[in-house]
């Protein structure tokens, strides 16, 4: 059973111009034909392909957030996030991989980046011929970044980086890799910014992480062993990384609650095709009202948390606050994506915990949309300070 027929998720919610309808279109197209009849085989074997992100860099979907001075395409937020949505309907592993190069170190070199890291950086990576990664957490540093120990230390024309980070996503494959590191006291003003090429001495990938699900997405840990990283590639002022970092994880959490949504609607696009085709008690279980019910519930809840992950996006490109409302989209759409996993699951019964079948999988990908990216519980916190201490 595939998603190849049923419509996109985004049609009737949102008044799409022809841009965005074609975008939508040209996503769906590559996801059915490209990603669909591999993507179970690269989940079971667990196996990362740098095939299908160069096939994204080639969409241009590499560079959607980017310029068009910087050889990207110039594009909204909301736009972004259709096409992401689309990709993570059928392949939310190769989803976060697109997530993270767009949503961050593009988005922090575009922002605090010098013209010469520009060229040398953001030009080829919006142009889909290097692939980015983000390293802020570290194995005892996720939901509190700011007590990072990765150090920076200055050494004449050189910062030298030393420390390890930890959940990397493209961290083994990456051309680039914008790190966060200790330059000078300690808590979230000590931490700067690092543009890093792993071709360079003393980088190395450190173990790679055997994951419940995204298995196809390469996420590892990586070493500083005494990196030299020239003076040039530091990003913006030294100590102000983390607020970089901070500052671009609204379109990091954005990004997840794409994704959050892909997964979502992909499960309930085959609950409903199979309830519609399972019969029991010698009537389509469609029939029984319980289903009917619980199908319809599911619904509403994606339909609400897709309307607030627009609506927050849409706000973002405006240029307001959306702090709070990128935090409830994250929130509400992670939440989505797991009841979807769940119910998905009952409504094939035996079937759907088997392998055999892709509600299974996609189970397993909802659970770390609650997590990465700010979990649900530090979600609540970034709500609650802007509801209660603005």
């Amino acid at each position: 059973m595939t998603l190849t027929g049923s419509k996109p998720a985004t049609e009737g919610l949102l008044p799409l111009s022809d841009v965005q309808r074609e975008i939508v279109r040209t996503a769906r197209e590559f996801a059915a034909n490209e990603l669909a009849p591999h993507v179970a085989e690269r989940d079971r074997k667990g196996e990362f392909s740098r095939e299908p992100i160069d096939a994204l860099g080639r969409l241009g979907f590499l560079g959607m957030l980017i310029p068009e001075e910087w050889g990207g395409n110039g594009l909204d937020t909301v736009t972004y996030l259709l096409a992401l949505e689309e990709i993570a309907r059928v392949d939310p592993a190769l989803a976060v991989s697109m997530s993270v190069h767009n949503s961050l170190p593009t988005q922090l070199i575009l922002a605090h980046g010098s013209k010469d890291l520009k060229e040398r950086y953001l030009r080829p990576m919006a142009e889909g011929r290097m692939l980015g990664a983000f390293a802020l957490s570290e194995a005892h540093a996720g939901s509190d970044p700011a007590a990072l120990s990765c150090s920076a230390v200055r050494r004449g024309d050189a910062w030298v980086l030393n420390g390890a980070k930890a959940w990397v996503t493209n961290g083994g494959t990456a051309d680039v890799v914008l790190a966060m590191a200790r330059t000078g006291g300690s808590g979230s003003r000590g931490v700067s910014a690092f543009v890093v090429e792993p071709a360079w001495e003393g980088y190395a990938v450190g173990k790679e992480e055997k994951k419940m699900g995204l298995r196809s997405s390469n996420t590892t840990e990586i070493v500083f062993r005494d990196l030299e990283v020239p003076v040039a590639n530091l990003l913006g002022e030294e100590g102000k990384g983390l607020a970089y970092a901070l500052g671009a994880l609204e379109h990091g959490r954005l990004g997840i609650a794409a994704q959050a949504l892909g997964i979502a609607s992909a499960c309930l696009d085959l609950a409903v095709s199979w309830a519609r085709d399972r019969q029991a008690f010698g009537q389509p279980i469609a029939d029984f009202q319980g289903i009917r019910f619980l199908l319809v519930d599911l619904a509403a809840q994606i339909e609400a948390a897709r309307a607030l992950t627009y609506a927050a996006a849409a706000k973002k490109d405006r240029g307001e606050h959306a702090r709070k409302e990128v935090a409830m989209a994250k929130l509400l759409a992670s939440r989505a994506a797991m009841d979807a996993g769940v119910k998905a699951i009952q409504v094939y019964g035996g079937y759907g915990y088997m392998k055999d079948y892709p509600v299974e999988r996609y189970f397993r990908d909802a659970k770390v949309t609650e997590i990465y990216e700010g979990t649900s519980e530090i979600q609540r916190l970034v709500i609650a300070s802007e509801l209660l201490d603005g």
